[in-house]
């Protein structure tokens, strides 16, 4: 196990940048994901880390020591990439060794180093059988036990579960959870794909054009996104965005106004700094909306466009009146129909406010007005 530390990292190719000035410390047995759309620098910054890509400028402490310019195999990490990697001749067995065997380890401390990882992983019953005869799971778990039997400070997955299937990326996913429960290792990996974050990250970097959008806790990111980039990020389908207009009116409260009908009122304290009057982006989760009326909920009308049922839940995509798309996620099974008028609702609360460079309003005060009829 091992502390990680990134100070000022950059990267470039020529006039190409790939990784802006990034900087982030990663505590001792952290299960860290880094995630982000494609071309934003996630694997770059993996790859720099794992000593297989050079840092432009910056550098990388392990443990408080300076690794920058340590050449890969004597950084003490170990990297489990997407395509397995496996040696296609080689049997189970002898890949999980074959490092070791480099290293010049004794037979003795390979065979209890392998014997261990395969029973961790339940290989154990396929130590003698090539790669061609395994699932793809088998060989994820087969690249994951050639990294545990080296024992390294840190553990990095470079989009490891991108090649299998919808079910086996859930059976994989909760695996590699259990893994670090069990190893208790500083493990840092990289995926674009939000629920892998969501689900295995004690905390995540959020990358954006090789700069860092947000780290943070799931929970922090997804309910404290720092701009609408983040705020639509993460979450699926992703967050309706509102644009509305605000203006002060008596007793500390603010009049929200969108052209869209959403009309209703919250604490002056919401909107921080903001300069009134002025304008504002509501973002609107679907997954905090609903077509049962609330008292003090915003409404908001819609036409119905699409349903898709999938089975414990329902997600409506509609319309609003000036024809912007706009989403509802739905507990349990909905028969709305296509074309049909609907009226969602949303409580104050739940709307995040964003300026107009589209950063996140402080807020200070959670409570809100109640609509206005």
């Amino acid at each position: 196990m091992a502390s990680l530390r990134i100070e000022n990292l950059f990267k470039a190719y020529g006039d190409e940048v790939i990784v802006h000035d990034i900087s982030c410390s990663i505590e001792d047995g952290e299960f860290i994901v880094i995630v982000g759309p494609s071309g934003c620098g996630k694997s770059t910054v993996l790859r720099m880390i794992a000593g297989l890509e050079s840092a432009s400028s910056g550098k990388i402490r392990i443990d408080g020591r300076d690794e920058t310019e340590t050449p890969a195999a004597q950084r003490g990490v170990a990297m489990v990439f997407q395509s397995y990697a496996l040696y296609p001749h080689m049997t189970v067995r002898e890949n999980m060794s074959f490092g070791l065997k480099n290293l010049k380890h004794s037979k003795a401390e390979i065979a209890d180093r392998v014997g261990a990882a395969a029973k961790l992983l339940q290989l154990d019953a396929l130590l003698d059988r090539l790669p061609s005869h395994l699932s793809g799971g088998q060989r994820q778990r087969v690249a994951i036990g050639r990294a545990i039997v080296r024992e390294p400070k840190i553990f990095l997955f470079d989009e490891p579960l991108s090649n299998l299937d919808a079910e086996l990326r859930v059976q994989m996913r909760r695996e590699l959870g259990k893994l670090h429960q069990r190893l208790k290792s500083t493990m840092i990996y990289v995926t674009h794909d939000q629920v892998e974050a969501m689900t295995l990250a004690d905390k995540i970097i959020l990358l954006n054009k090789g700069r860092i959008a947000q780290f943070g806790t799931p929970l922090e990111i997804y309910n404290n996104p720092h701009d609408i980039f983040t705020a639509g990020f993460i979450g699926s389908p992703r967050i309706n965005l509102v644009e509305a207009g605000i203006h002060a009116v008596e007793g500390g409260k603010v009049a929200v106004e969108s052209p869209v009908g959403a009309k209703f009122y919250l604490p002056r304290e919401r909107f921080g700094a903001v300069q009134l009057p002025g304008r504002v982006t509501l973002g609107m989760r679907p997954e905090h909306l609903q077509l049962n009326p609330q008292a003090g909920n915003v409404a908001i009308d819609l036409t119905v466009a699409l349903v898709e049922s999938l089975g414990d839940s329902s997600c409506i995509y509609a319309a609003l009146v000036n024809g912007d798309e706009f989403a509802l996620k739905l507990q349990g099974q909905n028969d709305t129909q296509n074309g049909t008028r609907v009226t969602a609702y949303i409580a104050p609360e739940n709307i995040l406010l964003f300026d107009v460079e589209g950063r996140s309003i402080s807020n200070l005060d959670r409570s809100a007005s109640r609509m206005v009829a």
